[in-house]
C-alpha cells in the first residue's frame, strides 16, 4: 500500500487533470475507482458500455503515473484521430503502426526513450515485434491498456490472433499495471480474457450494459430495401448512421442504392483496398450526415458521438455482436435508434456459415447456442432491453419504455394447433423439405413437386388452409427460433424436428406465438434532438464555427466539441472566458484555443 499522502496527492492530481485537461467536473462511477486502482499499480478488467468513458480510465492514470502509457488497439485507421484529440488537449501522444515511414518511427521511438510521451498507441501486431519489445523494456512505462480486450477471445465475434501474444505483458513487465477494456463480454468471454491475458488478480469493474438513450426496434423482413428507405426518409433523412450487412456484395449493393436515393452513403468491407477503406472511414468521421454500409469489420472503437442510427439489414450472429454494433449509436447520450429487420433466410445463411467454418465441434455448438439466443431476442414479446441486459447477467427491474415491444406491445395468439400441424407435416414428409414446400402441403397446393413426391396423400395435406402463406412462415420461423425445429443444411435448408418438440407435438404443452403485424412508423425525429430552449439559428452558427476549426486542423468536428457541449452553449449563453470554462468538456487548452471564437459567435447572435 503506498504512502497515504502520496496516494491522496495522486488522486487529487487525477481530479485536477479531469477538470483542467478534459473539462469535466467529476468522474462517472466507477471511473474514479478504476483510475484509483490503476494509479496504485493494480491490474483491472473493465466492462463499460460504449460511450461510458472507458478511455479516461487509462488516459488519466497514464498522465499521473511516471512514464508513458502504452495503449494496444487493433484499429490503426483510428489511431491518428485518437492521437489528434489528445494533442489538442495538450497531452503528449503518438502512435506506432504500419502507416508511418521509417523517419517518423525513429522520431517517435526517440521521444519514448527520452520520456517525452504521455501516451503511445501501438497496433498489436507491432507490439509483439522484437524491436518494439526491446524499445519498451528500455523505456519508462506507466501502464499498458489493452483496448477492445474481447479480441483475445476465440469464442468472440472480433477475434484477433495477434492479441494472443499479449500474455507477454505479464511475463516481460510484471511490475507495470495492465488495464483491459471492452464494451461487451459475457461470462465465458470474460473468463477467457482473464485467462489469456493472465489477469487472475485483476480487479473487475462492470459498469453495466444499459444504454437507455438507444431505442431497440426489430421487425420482420418483407421488402428490406423499402422498409429501410421508409425508416431513413421519415426519421433520419440527414443523419450519420451505420448499416450492417452480412456479405460484402450486399454491402456495396446497399451503399450504391442509397446513393441513388440521394443519401451520402459509402461501402466498407475487407475486400476494398486499404486506401479506399481509410478514405471512407475518414469521411465518415470528419463529415456530417455520412452513412457507412459495412460488414462487421467496421466500427470497432469508432468514437463518433453523433451516430443517430445503427441499422441491421441482416441478422447478427450473436447478441454480443448486436450489442457491440448497436453501441456505436448515440455515444453523445442523445436519442438514437437501433433498427433491425430479419427473416428465416438469415438464419439459414448464418447456420451455413457456421457449418462451413474452421472451428471444432465445441466451437460450433457454442456459436449455435449464441445464434439461438439472438433469435430469442428477435421473437420475444416482452421488453427487449430487459432480455438484452439479462443475457449479460444484468437485471432491469421495470420494462424500459423505449423499445418497440414496450411502445407497441405485440399481440400474441394460441399457436398450439398450428404448431402441431407444422411439426406433423415436417415429420410425415421425412424431414427432407424446406419451408415453402411444407406450406404448400399444408395449404393443399397442387404443385409439380407435391405430385412428384405423392404428398397429396399425406394426412397433413390441406389441413392448414385457415392460415395464409405469411402466417405459416411466421409459425415455422418462431418454431425454429424457439428450438423446436432446426435447419438441415446438408439437405439444402430442409427443416427437421428437435427433441424439445415432443411435448408440443403430443399435445402435452401449449405455445403462444407472436402475431406478425406491420409496424407503424415511429414518431419522426429531427436530425439532432434539441431541447425546446435551444435557438436553432445559434445552434447552426456554433456548428459552422466548429466545422471551420475541424477542417483547418484536419480532425472530426466532435474532437473540437461534442454536440452536447454546443447545446449547453445555446442554453447557458456564455459571454466571457470564465463562463465559457464552465461548459462541460471545456478544459484549459480548449478554453484558450476555441473560447474567443465561440464567445464571439454567441455575442454576435445575441446582438443581431
Amino acid at each position: 500500500m503506498p504512502d497515504y499522502t502520496v496516494y491522496c496527492a495522486a488522486m487529487s492530481s487525477a481530479h485536477d487533470i479531469l477538470q483542467s485537461v478534459f473539462g469535466y467536473p467529476s468522474f462517472r462511477p466507477p471511473q474514479d475507482q478504476i483510475i484509483e486502482a490503476v494509479i496504485l499499480g493494480d491490474d483491472a478488467l473493465v466492462l463499460m458500455p460504449t460511450g461510458g468513458g472507458k478511455s479516461l480510465c487509462y488516459q488519466i492514470p497514464a498522465i499521473v503515473r511516471e512514464g508513458c502509457g502504452v495503449v494496444i488497439s487493433p484499429l490503426i485507421a483510428l489511431m491518428q484521430d485518437q492521437v489528434s484529440a489528445m494533442l489538442l488537449l495538450g497531452v503528449r501522444a503518438a502512435f506506432l503502426n504500419s502507416t508511418l515511414n521509417a523517419d517518423s518511427v525513429r522520431e517517435i521511438e526517440q521521444a519514448l526513450s527520452a520520456g517525452e510521451l504521455d501516451l503511445l498507441y501501438i497496433a498489436p501486431e507491432r507490439f509483439s515485434q522484437a524491436r518494439t519489445l526491446q524499445l519498451l523494456q528500455q523505456s519508462s512505462i506507466s501502464l499498458f491498456a489493452i483496448d477492445e480486450a474481447h479480441c483475445v477471445s476465440q469464442w468472440g465475434h472480433d477475434f484477433r490472433s495477434d492479441y494472443l501474444r499479449l500474455s507477454l505483458l505479464h511475463e516481460l513487465f510484471p511490475e507495470v499495471p495492465r488495464i483491459a477494456l471492452t464494451a461487451t463480454a459475457d461470462e465465458r468471454t470474460r473468463a477467457e480474457i482473464i485467462n489469456r491475458l493472465q489477469l487472475g488478480h485483476a480487479q473487475q469493474f462492470i459498469a453495466g450494459f444499459d444504454r437507455p438513450n438507444i431505442r431497440y426496434r426489430i421487425a420482420l423482413k418483407h421488402n428490406g430495401k423499402q422498409q429501410f428507405l421508409k425508416f431513413l426518409q421519415e426519421e433520419h433523412a440527414s443523419d450519420a448512421g451505420i448499416v450492417y450487412c452480412l456479405s460484402r456484395k450486399k454491402t456495396e449493393d446497399i451503399a450504391y442504392w442509397l446513393q441513388d436515393q440521394g443519401f451520402n452513403a459509402l461501402p466498407y468491407h475487407a475486400g476494398l483496398d486499404a486506401a479506399t477503406r481509410a478514405d471512407h472511414q475518414r469521411r465518415f468521421l470528419r463529415e456530417e450526415g455520412v452513412i457507412i454500409v459495412a460488414t462487421i469489420a467496421f466500427g470497432m472503437g469508432i468514437d463518433k458521438p453523433d451516430v443517430r442510427f445503427v441499422a441491421h439489414l441482416d441478422l447478427p450472429k450473436t447478441i454480443e455482436s448486436y450489442y457491440q454494433e448497436t453501441g456505436r449509436a448515440g455515444r453523445d447520450g442523445q436519442a438514437a435508434d437501433a433498427w433491425m429487420i430479419y427473416g428465416l433466410q438469415d438464419v439459414i445463411k448464418l447456420r451455413q456459415m457456421m457449418e462451413t467454418s474452421d472451428g471444432d465441434e465445441e466451437h460450433k455448438r457454442a456459436e449455435q447456442h449464441r445464434l439461438n439466443a439472438m433469435l430469442g431476442l428477435c421473437e420475444i414479446t416482452s421488453c427487449r432491453r430487459q432480455a438484452l441486459l439479462a443475457y449479460f447477467a444484468e437485471t432491469l427491474a421495470q420494462p424500459c419504455g423505449n423499445c418497440d415491444t414496450c411502445l407497441q406491445p405485440p399481440q400474441t395468439w394460441d399457436g398450439t394447433e398450428a404448431a402441431r400441424k407444422a411439426l406433423s407435416v415436417t415429420y410425415r414428409s421425412n424431414q427432407r423439405f424446406g419451408v415453402n414446400h411444407l406450406i404448400d402441403v399444408l395449404r393443399g397446393a397442387e404443385t409439380d413437386k407435391i405430385f412428384q413426391f405423392d404428398h397429396q396423400h399425406l394426412t397433413s395435406y390441406g389441413i392448414g388452409k385457415d392460415l395464409d402463406n405469411n402466417q405459416w412462415r411466421s409459425v415455422f420461423r418462431q418454431l425454429v427460433a424457439r428450438g423446436y425445429m432446426s435447419v438441415d443444411l446438408e439437405r439444402f435448408g430442409a427443416l427437421r424436428l428437435e427433441e424439445s418438440c415432443r411435448p408440443l407435438l403430443r399435445g402435452e404443452e401449449s405455445i403462444q406465438l407472436r402475431r406478425d403485424i406491420k409496424q407503424k412508423a415511429a414518431k419522426r425525429q429531427t436530425k439532432t434532438p434539441l431541447a425546446a430552449d435551444v435557438d436553432i439559428a445559434l445552434w447552426e452558427a456554433l456548428r459552422e464555427c466548429r466545422r471551420v476549426f475541424a477542417q483547418d486542423q484536419g480532425v472530426p468536428p466532435y474532437v473540437i466539441f461534442h454536440d452536447s457541449a454546443l447545446q449547453e452553449m445555446c442554453v447557458t449563453l456564455p459571454r466571457d472566458m470564465r463562463e465559457f470554462s464552465l461548459v462541460s468538456g471545456v478544459g484549459e487548452r480548449k478554453l484558450e484555443k476555441y473560447g474567443p471564437a465561440f464567445i464571439r459567435v454567441i455575442g454576435d447572435h445575441l446582438a443581431a
